[in-house]
């Protein structure tokens, strides 16, 4: 490798990373700068977790993200260069999951995109737990609007999988909501009360968008609750078909207690009865 041990930087500032057998990443350390004098870029954590944020949002969908295309290479370019202002170290495993995804092999390149996007999301949170802490939206009465654009930035964050838990979800919440779901990403809806609307809804959107949506009935829960990517967790003190329509309401992302909640939900939805 051209540098290493040649007099431009020593051997113990130079470190290779073996990633999942598909590629060697190579990547210099240092406590403070590169012997080469460059410094590191810093920015606000407040405005990186901004970053970060909009590089979630802004993924390519997964059925896609593989082609190099102009705008794929450009969001990955951009995906690592906030992951290296992150956490200059572990980005070179973040740099390990973007080489998989380009792997001749299915499952390789499948876990590379898991990889990435479960990097992306770590990101984030530290960084929301360390600057302005867990998300949490309080509607008045009446801000119907409002409620919306919350769960519908949610809802586009998601890249891989979306996971409503909600006894009362029906073909309203359907149209209103399940329209701004990425491609590719798997949409699944523990449901029970109002499955007569939601079903016939479900299987129209299906044939019209080729969007993948499993339905399930289950007992035994009444909290609303949505799962991002397996990754992450949000609380709506409402039905979100009727979010702030009568009453003031809360979308809260629950931190502590997320492993757990999200164990009990899998069960569930393990448990119930397959609708479609």
């Amino acid at each position: 490798m051209p540098g290493c041990g040649n007099g431009d930087i020593s051997i113990s500032e130079c470190q290779f990373l073996y990633l999942d057998r598909s590629a060697w990443i190579w990547k210099f350390f240092s406590d403070v700068e590169f012997t080469s004098g460059l410094h590191m870029t810093s920015i606000p954590p407040e405005q990186l977790l901004a970053e970060i944020e909009d590089v979630i949002r802004t993924m390519p969908p997964r059925a896609t993200i593989r082609h190099e295309t102009p705008e794929n290479l450009s969001w990955l370019g951009r995906a690592s260069a906030v992951m290296h202002l992150w956490d200059r170290v572990r980005a070179v495993f973040f740099d390990g999951h973007v080489a998989n995804l380009h792997a001749t092999m299915a499952r390789e390149a499948d876990q590379g995109f898991r990889g990435l996007l479960t990097m992306l999301h770590q990101a984030a949170h530290e960084l929301r737990l360390s600057t302005v802490g867990p998300l949490t939206v309080a509607v008045a009465q009446g801000g119907v609007f409002d409620y919306f654009d919350e769960v519908r930035k949610v809802i586009e964050g998601a890249k891989a999988d979306l996971l409503f838990v909600d006894p009362y979800l029906d073909a309203e919440f359907v149209s209103r909501y399940l329209p701004h779901v990425c491609q590719g990403v798997t949409v699944r809806l523990l449901a029970r009360e109002k499955m007569a609307t939601l079903l016939p809804a479900v299987e129209l959107l299906r044939q019209q968008t080729s969007l993948s949506i499993e339905v399930r009935s289950g007992g035994g829960f009444h909290d609303r609750y949505v799962f991002v990517d397996k990754q992450a967790c949000y609380q709506s003190g409402a039905s979100f078909k009727d979010g702030a329509k009568k009453a003031p309401t809360t979308l809260t992302q629950i931190v502590d207690a997320f492993a757990a909640i999200a164990s009990t939900y899998e069960q569930a939805w393990g448990a119930a009865t397959i609708c479609n």
